[in-house]
């Protein structure tokens, strides 16, 4: 699921599950394209809270779960005691030619080491064994962080590129890396996704959960009132019949290990 690729832990499970479980719900798309076989082993990278796992569970597949966050594999322990839950970094995990598959929905995008994460994944799969990926691709929630970088320069809040926490690529770039990495890439997507969030408080619970880093340096008052005005700048884009929609772009792969 949504994971930060940071030293400090600042994931909150329970608001997660709470007001962001369509993170999960949205990946049965890219389940469909894992196609996952009974009694196969598979790598579910980025796996969040566990629901995805559990959905691998429930179908005989022998699954491991990992994500970077603490917090979220400890929710993940509570909720599914009978699956193996892993802290791991996407971009050094420890095995060999293990997994028939490494799954992922909704977190490469806060890998920015993404080469070193293709190799590592790479490593991890048999010989023939798949990579099926989903993950925010260039364009992703554009509206929202240009308002919110915008606001923060309105401010007066120094901000750099640097602390852009994701990495959203063009299907150009992405497929190039996983071919440097030696994969073979059998499909290639991106698309529009808009996402509806839930409830008036909506995108800014989204901007809290998925976008703190942005706000990280910045006094409380003060984030009130950047989200406030975020809130009023994309408004008439976002924001119809009592929900907002977050304008998500995506991006699915599938790379075969040859």
């Amino acid at each position: 699921m949504e994971k930060m690729n940071s030293a400090k832990d600042i994931w909150n499970a329970g608001l997660y599950d709470g007001k962001h479980s369509f993170v999960s719900k949205y990946g049965s798309g890219i389940m469909e394209l894992l196609a996952p076989l009974e009694g196969e082993k598979i790598l579910d990278l980025g796996c969040g809270t566990g629901d995805l796992a559990k959905k691998l569970f429930d179908r005989k597949i022998d699954v491991i779960g990992v994500d970077q966050s603490e917090n979220m594999i400890q929710q993940a322990k509570e909720k599914y005691p009978h699956i193996p839950f892993k802290v791991e970094d996407a971009a050094k995990l420890n095995y060999q030619g293990e997994f028939d598959a490494v799954f992922s929905n909704a977190t490469l995008h806060w890998v920015k080491q993404a080469q070193e994460a293709l190799h590592s994944i790479y490593h991890s799969l048999k010989q023939g064994g798949r990579f099926v990926a989903e993950f925010g691709g260039k364009g992703n929630v554009q509206t929202i962080t240009d308002a919110i970088i915008a606001h923060l320069k309105i401010a007066g809040i120094t901000y750099q590129q640097e602390q852009f926490p994701w990495y959203y690529p063009s299907i150009a770039e992405y497929t190039s890396l996983m071919e440097e990495a030696g994969f073979r890439v059998t499909f290639a997507q991106h698309f529009d996704r808009p996402t509806p969030l839930d409830g008036e408080d909506g995108l800014r619970n989204w901007i809290k959960m998925f976008g703190s880093q942005l706000l990280n340096r910045v006094e409380t008052d003060k984030q009130n009132r950047i989200i406030l005005n975020v809130e009023e700048q994309v408004r008439e884009k976002l924001y119809a019949d009592g929900r907002w929609t977050a304008d998500y772009k995506r991006i699915r792969v599938i790379g075969v290990k040859e």
